[in-house]
């Protein structure tokens, strides 16, 4: 489990404040419904809220950068708040259920990158070889509030069968009018497919 406090960074595009630097705890933390007990978000117009309340990342992803990178990253580099090993997170499919610890969350659609990401990685071009890689990682909602610690296991306790993947979202974000009219069909789908659908559908009409 990883959590960032809001911090001051001239970096940033839109002001001088971001939380994306998240650092690995070692003991037990809650689970809220708006995310990890002490983790911040600096700009709640474009992250967290219900819907985008826990990060996901599979540590494999991170070793797969790392080595296309050449240099070591560290649990929470991502701003991720669970980093995860033995998951394949990114083949996920929205409405996804896990079980993490004693909460219960929901994968509601994929990490897109941002100005902040490119400038804490330092490097040009980062935005489009992280999104041309399409290991985004999974946004989460919580469905039942609980807490965590580093080693508990995650249970996948439900799946819906006519769902699309976390990399498919991905897609269907980018402009897959087929896999997005797919996302807006399903029950419970995070108000910003709605955003993103009349940004996708309108621009094809």
């Amino acid at each position: 489990m990883n959590v960032g406090e809001i911090d001051v960074a001239p970096w940033v595009p839109s002001g001088e404040y971001t939380a994306i630097d998240k650092r690995p705890l070692a003991s037990r933390v809650a689970v809220r419904w708006l995310g990890l007990d002490g983790d911040e978000h600096a700009d709640a117009e474009h992250h967290g809220g219900r819907d985008q309340a826990v990060y996901a990342y599979a540590r494999e992803d991170l070793d797969w950068w790392a080595a296309q990178l050449g240099r070591e990253l560290r649990d929470g580099i991502f701003g991720e708040n669970l980093t995860l090993t033995g998951m394949e997170v990114n083949d996920a499919v929205l409405g996804e259920r896990w079980r993490v610890g004693s909460a219960l969350l929901e994968v509601t659609g994929p990490r897109v990158p941002c100005g902040v990401f490119r400038n804490w990685m330092g490097l040009p071009g980062w935005v489009r070889r992280f999104t041309l890689a399409e290991r985004t990682g999974a946004h989460l909602r919580v469905l039942e509030e609980g807490d965590v610690a580093a080693g508990d296991p995650v249970t996948v306790e439900h799946r819906p069968a006519q769902s699309v993947t976390v990399t498919e979202s991905f897609r269907a974000y980018h402009g897959d009018q087929d896999l997005l009219r797919r996302i807006l069909a399903l029950p419970g789908h995070g108000a910003k497919w709605d955003t993103v659908a009349e940004r996708v559908l309108r621009s094809s009409a």
